[in-house]
């Protein structure tokens, strides 16, 4: 039996661990102990910190002294994680790996092909995405075992929750459980990082949590961390007298977060300063950046400050003092960023999309608009067009013109800012008011950078049967592509059609028959399965047929398998064998699609992870 329940907050920007013991019986009130994580802050320098920086830097062949890199249980490394990674890549950008966790999720490149740093030059040895999230995950698992090794607890021995984006398809999920793997990391469970926020505001407010939600309450959890923006609705139910939490509805995967709120400062500083005739090179404004987010969180943290200075090293020896200067003014934090990413738009304005040209550079899939009070009015209007028409769902739209939430608890480092949380609660207080509704009640008392993993651990507690449990089912609706039928027509690829193997909210330890209708499978030679899903389609069934899955209202294609399934005994390579189909949703989060033979004992399976829920 594990002794720890441990919580791993595996982020764009920082990455953190959280431990409850679980022998121990009832967990603190006040929030679960976190692991001080040993990394350098200069080379031989080692300090242990809560965050660990999710950056990666990859030195060149003799760019420090022998053991100058070493970490208590490695005293040879050839690379480094945390915050000197993030520090003195700002330097060398060329060699530092960063926003692995966004890569991650790109379906539009080769998530275990060796592309980071993004655009380095030939002689940096590259690493994928699934190796820089596999190194952070290990970093954490050796801190870990480092300081319990005198416990007898290895991290591989306990209950492991790692947490993704509520918006993370189901191959950066699969990616996630892979990276894990590789770490080293035998078993684990994947949990959104919403809810993982919410759980920690549960056990951070104790009994008071029945005094500030109530059976009728939908709580919006917005979590803008450093790469992503993620939202989620709860709702607060009741069954045979006793609270239930359900997860209503997950937002889009929007890359839009703290990084583009610091590059937009710098771009305008960049701009200052080639007013003054002052032009910064690749390197120096990287540095600008790194600046920029330095003087923004000062600018943050004291209301009274007016102004903070912003330096970059110089490249020459023109300039006096070998530094480039200038400074951050709290009127243009406010009009860049609280004006820029947060606009008092109404409800009824949808994110702005740039016309695209021809050709474009293969980068990050950034959200075209920045203005993330957009996306949420998108959201909250699609979920309610979406609820309208399920009749079964657990909170009802009310012909309202978008889903009222009650509560808004705030998640990620961005809402440190209080004059965010106070903007963002302004707009949705404004949307409301217009459509007949009441002002939100914001939950108070999240610790932005810490819920995270603080919940996960948490969460292992409930999972022992303890508290109350987050339910919902898979938050979105999934589907195989299957193709039609139909004589060759010159010029015309025959239409694919859409059918539904796991209906929105199927519940986890839970399997289904696809009704009978035989399929032909292709085995003993490489094909290709597409994937559907749809978080608003909610009514669809097991079995349920959509014609045109390419132009089906709701759906959105997945990332596709590629594999070959073995011929095995009795089948020729490239034989079509008919099966039937069998979906279930395992224990630990994966979609199981299962073709069975029909008539024979042929059996094959295909496993994506769904974890969107609990």
């Amino acid at each position: 039996m594990a002794r720890y329940s441990i919580g791993i907050d595996l982020g764009t920007t920082h990455s953190a661990l959280s431990y409850l013991n679980l022998e121990e019986g009832r967990p603190r009130g006040a929030g679960q102990p976190m692991l001080p994580i040993p990394q350098l802050t200069a080379p031989g320098t080692l300090e242990a910190r809560q965050l660990l920086p999710s950056f990666l830097y990859l030195p060149a062949a003799q760019e420090f002294p022998a053991g100058a890199l070493g970490l208590p249980w490695a005293k040879d490394r050839g690379d480094v994680v945390g915050e000197f990674a993030r520090s003195h890549g700002a330097r060398v950008p060329a060699r530092l790996v960063s926003s692995a966790k966004s890569w991650l999720s790109h379906p539009g490149v080769d998530r275990r092909g060796r592309l980071l740093p993004w655009q380095a030059p030939q002689e940096v040895a590259r690493v994928s995405p699934l190796d820089a999230s596999a190194r952070y995950l290990a970093h954490v698992k050796d801190a870990w075992n480092q300081s319990f090794r005198d416990a007898g607890a290895p991290l591989e021995e306990q209950d492991v929750i790692v947490t993704v984006p509520a918006s993370f398809d189901a191959a950066a999920r699969e990616l996630t459980l892979e990276a894990a793997h590789l770490a080293g990391y035998p078993t684990l469970t994947l949990l959104e990082e919403p809810q993982a926020a919410l759980y920690a505001w549960i056990e951070g407010a104790g009994e008071a949590f029945r005094k500030q939600v109530g059976v009728g309450d939908v709580i919006l959890v917005v979590d803008v961390g450093g790469g992503t923006s993620d939202f989620s609705l709860i709702a607060v139910g009741e069954q045979d007298g006793e609270v239930v939490l359900t997860r209503v509805a997950v937002g889009d995967h929007i890359l839009l977060g703290g990084d583009n709120m610091d590059l937009a400062l710098a771009h305008f500083l960049n701009a200052r300063l080639k007013e003054q005739g002052r032009t910064l090179d690749a390197v120096q404004f990287n540095g600008l950046t790194y600046a920029a987010r330095q003087a923004k969180e000062q600018l943050f943290a004291d209301a009274a400050l007016p102004a903070a200075p912003v330096a970059v090293a110089s490249r020459g020896t023109a300039l006096i003092g070998g530094t480039v200067k200038t400074e951050l003014s709290r009127e243009d934090l406010t009009r860049l960023l609280t004006d820029g990413f947060f606009p008092p738009a109404p409800v009824t304005e949808a994110p702005r999309t740039a016309r695209r040209t021809g050709l474009t550079q293969m980068a990050l899939p950034y959200a075209q608009d920045a203005g993330i009070t957009r996306h949420l009015a998108a959201f909250l209007t699609r979920q309610a067009r979406a609820l309208s028409s399920s009749p079964d769902a657990p909170v009802e739209a009310g012909g309202k013109a978008f889903l009222h939430p009650t509560a808004v608890l705030f998640n990620g480092g961005v809402f440190k800012a209080a004059a965010l949380q106070q903007r963002l609660v302004e707009v949705l207080d404004g949307w409301l008011t217009a459509d007949g509704g009441a002002p939100v009640k914001v939950l108070e008392g999240a610790d932005l950078d810490l819920s995270v993993a603080r919940g996960a651990a948490y969460y292992g507690w409930v999972r022992k049967g303890h508290g109350l449990r987050i339910r919902g089912g898979t938050a979105q609706a999934y589907y195989v592509g299957v193709e039609t039928a139909m004589p060759a027509v010159p010029g015309m690829e025959p239409p694919v059609k859409a059918l539904c193997v796991a209906p929105f909210g199927m519940e986890e330890g839970t399997h289904a028959d696809v009704p009978p209708q035989e399929f032909g499978l292709v085995v003993g030679e490489p094909t290709r399965f597409r994937f559907f899903e749809s978080s608003v389609r909610r009514d669809d069934k097991v079995g349920d047929m959509l014609e045109d899955a390419e132009h089906a209202e709701g759906l959105e294609e997945a990332a596709p398998i590629e594999t070959m399934l073995p011929a095995g005994p009795g089948h020729a390579p490239g034989q079509v064998v008919p099966v039937h189909l069998q979906a279930a949703v395992t224990e630990v989060g994966t979609l199981e699609l299962r073709c069975l033979e029909t008539g024979g004992a042929g059996a094959w399976k295909l496993e994506l992870n769904v974890r969107l829920r609990e």
